[in-house]
């Protein structure tokens, strides 16, 4: 997996719909190699990240409750604990 996409499944509170795009646009960006989108990429890498994102929101709802919580938090959630 991806090293800067987190364990969305068992998060408290639940995963916002932010988090998941959020990982899907860093899925998308490491599978297609694309980093910053051009003209001759952009319909592409965002209807992957259309995709992706209800893949995931769709997954998530249907799997069973964690067990144990995920040992990392989320980079939004890291990003929000530190502001002021």
């Amino acid at each position: 997996m991806c090293r800067n996409i987190t364990t969305l499944r068992g998060l408290e509170p639940s995963a916002t719909a932010e988090e998941i795009e959020a990982a899907a646009r860093q899925y998308v960006r490491k599978v297609s190699g694309v980093q910053k989108t051009s003209d001759a990429t952009s319909d592409a890498f965002e209807r992957a990240v259309t995709l992706v994102t209800a893949a995931t929101t769709e997954l998530l709802s249907e799997l069973p409750p964690r067990k144990v919580p995920p040992k990392t938090e989320p980079p939004l959630r890291r990003i929000a604990r530190t502001r002021p």
